[in-house]
């Protein structure tokens, strides 16, 4: 063909090499390897050639891997076989979707046996009308063992612990579960665990009748002044009787540990310190302020007191009513300004 044929055209189109440095084509015609920059303007060199893939695999004409035999397979830009391509999926190794190991992992639980004779009628209405949101079957289990966890408490307190983390796995959003948890974790002396439960529960209900325990747990983690600073952190006067109670000794308790004596005691002077009544909180109330006079030395009126919580627990009948806002006037105690005598 002339060159004149070839006018009119961008560098490149017509005949083999042209518009390409010296050195484009050999004598024969055909097409070197070539190594330059094309010049502006021009085609890509070897249009008409069939690269290969970054794997080695033969590619089409757009550049995306085939087989072998021609027939063009599904990739990604990433070079992974595409979900069309269900073979190449199955060749390929599994991708390792935690590499870093982030995935939670659960520790074993063995669920404690359950003894024949427990219902879940045992447990109190209150927590059965929390339970009604799980299915039928898993109420029935999550109550055996929080009736279960009441029963042990006081006894063996660790295996009770170990019937809360059972119904704790079969019920974690239900408020009595965590808080039954959170009591049996304090109960073994594992703080940091009531004290989590316990914010976990609170979030749930609402309810700020744990904050002694949470004040307690505080303690028990060696954090006094945190104890302190989130007992105050609620109106006490919002909270029930007994509740009010308790957070006095608890604060009473952080005083202590702090070697605040004298606060300790400030901190039980609160109106149900009365000794001419008697609730089913006034034992404890009364031995708490009892032993903080001990440590400040005024032994005689820490006896008044001691024996103060022993006339109301025996006016209360052995602590076996279970009403706490119920007064019990069967005996006239001790007035703070009377004198018991040994």
């Amino acid at each position: 063909m002339s060159d004149a044929g070839n006018r009119g055209k961008r560098p490149g189109e017509g005949r083999p090499g042209a518009g390409r440095p010296s050195g484009g084509s050999d004598r024969s015609g055909t097409s070197r390897p070539y190594k330059g920059k094309p010049a502006e303007g021009s085609r890509p060199p070897f249009r008409d050639s069939k690269p290969a893939s970054r794997d080695g695999r033969p590619a089409s004409r757009d550049g995306k891997p085939s087989d072998r035999d021609g027939e063009k397979r599904l990739w990604t830009r990433g070079g992974a076989p595409a979900r069309g391509d269900r073979d190449a999926r199955e060749r390929e190794t599994p991708e390792d979707r935690d590499p870093f190991g982030t995935r939670s992992v659960r520790s074993r639980h063995d669920d404690p046996v359950i003894p024949d004779d427990v219902e879940p009628g045992e447990l109190d209405r209150v927590a059965r009308n929390e339970l009604k949101t799980l299915s039928k079957d898993n109420a029935e289990g999550v109550a055996k063992h929080l009736v279960m966890a009441a029963r042990l408490i006081e006894s063996d307190p660790a295996l009770a612990h170990q019937h809360a983390v059972s119904a704790a796995r079969r019920a974690g959003r239900i408020g009595v579960v965590r808080e039954t948890l959170a009591i049996t974790a304090y109960a073994v002396g594992d703080f940091a665990l009531a004290l989590r439960e316990l914010r976990t529960h609170r979030r749930i209900t609402g309810s700020n009748d744990q904050l002694p325990m949470m004040v307690d747990s505080e303690r028990g983690l060696g954090r006094p002044e945190k104890g302190l600073e989130l007992g105050r952190s609620v109106p006490r006067a919002s909270l029930p009787v007994p509740v009010q109670v308790e957070l006095a000794i608890a604060m009473s308790g952080a005083r202590l540990d702090l070697g605040q004596t004298d606060a300790a005691l400030v901190e039980l002077q609160i109106p149900q310190l009365d000794p001419t009544k008697a609730f089913s909180w006034s034992p404890a109330l009364f031995d708490a302020y009892a032993a903080v006079l001990e440590d400040l030395g005024r032994a005689a009126e820490a006896e008044e007191w001691f024996q103060r919580s022993d006339v109301a627990l025996e006016a209360l009948g052995e602590g076996d009513d279970d009403d706490e806002d119920m007064i019990v006037v069967e005996e006239e105690l001790p007035g703070p300004d009377d004198h018991v005598d040994d």
